[in-house]
């Protein structure tokens, strides 16, 4: 049997009496791409906080490629081959995007012109070689949504984590990011990807949902049994996405309205 890539068994984080994950227990195994889904307020934002670092859990182990990261502190996680996106992308503006993307490189890479390579290699991934000499300050919101991606992928992850990466982008600057995203698997890259309510996107790359309600986990499994579970559809997608156009019409992006749920 293969081992996960990253395994959560029990992990709970509280905020004095708030519980903002409880008792969530889950695997991620290589060339997966899972994605988390709830409401604002799930806990998917802790959960990344957690397994990056940013946070330590209160109750319950995260252990990566068979170490435990309860014992790393957080600037080694990325050494170990974990990396993540925030939501409002922050890129150093004074830097083109270029040199943005090689800070990521430099993790690994002492010499500059090997990072810069690196960070090329990332940026033309992504579809940004054009902006590559272009402040960052100056390119538009998806541009700086596939810098950050590009920073991070400059560290050789072999965990990405993206946090409400859609948030902001319109259908055909999703479209295009889904494109880009669909194809970490070829890099090695696993991927999970915490999102608010862009079911549309989700469903066109997830290999895996789960599901977060109140910090608990209510599902886990394959994308189209997933929402057709009652609870997910009570707790998260809404009696409108069953009734009026069906998980399956949504799972396939045939849903008129475009796939957003409220």
């Amino acid at each position: 049997m293969i081992a996960p890539l990253l395994s959560l068994r029990g992990v709970t984080k509280r905020f004095g009496g708030l519980v903002a994950v409880s008792d969530v227990t889950f695997d991620v195994n290589e060339g997966e791409t899972l994605f988390l889904i709830g409401p604002n307020g799930a806990g998917k934002t802790t959960l990344f906080n957690l397994i990056t670092g940013f946070a330590r859990p209160d109750e319950g182990t995260i252990s990566f490629q068979g170490r435990n990261l309860n014992e790393i502190a957080p600037h080694l996680i990325p050494s170990a081959g974990i990396a993540r996106t925030f939501q409002t992308p922050k890129p150093l503006s004074d830097l083109t995007v270029l040199e943005n993307a090689m800070l990521g490189a430099f993790l690994h890479e002492s010499r500059r012109s090997a990072a810069r390579e690196g960070a090329l290699d990332c940026l033309e991934f992504l579809g940004l070689g054009d902006l590559a000499h272009h402040r960052a300050s100056t390119v538009p919101l998806a541009a700086r949504k596939l810098l950050e991606i590009a920073r991070a992928m400059a560290t050789r992850p072999k965990l990405l984590l993206l946090d409400e990466v859609m948030a902001g982008l319109n259908p055909a600057e999703s479209d295009r990011l889904v494109e880009a995203l669909s194809h970490l698997p070829e890099r090695g890259i696993s991927t999970i990807g915490g999102v608010e309510h862009v079911m549309r996107v989700v469903m066109a790359i997830a290999t895996r949902l789960v599901v977060l309600d109140h910090g608990e986990k209510i599902a886990d499994g394959e994308p189209r049994a997933v929402t057709r579970d009652p609870r997910v559809i009570e707790a998260y997608l809404g009696t409108r996405f069953r009734l009026t156009h069906g998980a399956d019409r949504r799972a396939e992006g045939r849903d008129p309205g475009g796939g957003e749920v409220p």
